[in-house]
């Protein structure tokens, strides 16, 4: 959770890092990644849910507004401590929302543990009316192409 009025970003950022340590302090010479998601609102944050009725509420809530899903990411290596942390955006904008769809999203999908109670892989697609950002892979948690780039300095080799 956040620290003294801590931004999503610095949050995401944070919480990504101390993902990557914790399994970092267990391996040698390992590149190990780390990600979490903050969905953002305003100055508010909207977390996982949990129960149906949060994630119904949130949903009200996110009904025809834009949301900033920030994307924590850390690289670390091991063997020579190299550290990489970064935060990618991508923003969502909500479409008008019938309670109704909402309720046949939540009893179909289920994203209780999704930040926001919103999952684009799946049906949550059908939420959205606008998708910006430089990195799709992003909105689902694991920003791919800024791993690529992380991991290219790192001195792996990819196709």
């Amino acid at each position: 959770m956040p620290i003294n009025g801590e931004s999503a970003q610095t949050l995401v950022r944070r919480l990504a890092q101390n993902k990557a340590r914790k399994v970092a302090e267990r391996r040698t010479a390992a590149i190990v990644i780390g990600s979490d998601q903050v969905a953002s609102l305003g100055i508010g944050f909207l977390t996982k849910p949990v129960t149906h009725e949060n994630a119904r509420m949130q949903l009200i809530r996110l009904s025809n507004q834009r949301v900033c899903f920030n994307t924590g990411l850390c690289v670390m290596n091991t063997e020579t401590q190299s550290v990489q942390v970064d935060c990618i955006p991508y923003y969502v904008k909500f479409r008008m929302l019938e309670n109704t769809e909402i309720e046949r999203y939540l009893l179909t999908e289920h994203p209780y543990d999704c930040a926001g109670g919103f999952k684009s892989e799946g049906l949550g697609i059908s939420l959205i009316s606008e998708m910006q950002g430089n990195d799709p892979t992003a909105l689902i948690g694991l920003p791919l192409i800024r791993l690529c780039e992380m991991l290219r300095a790192e001195g792996i080799q990819l196709p």
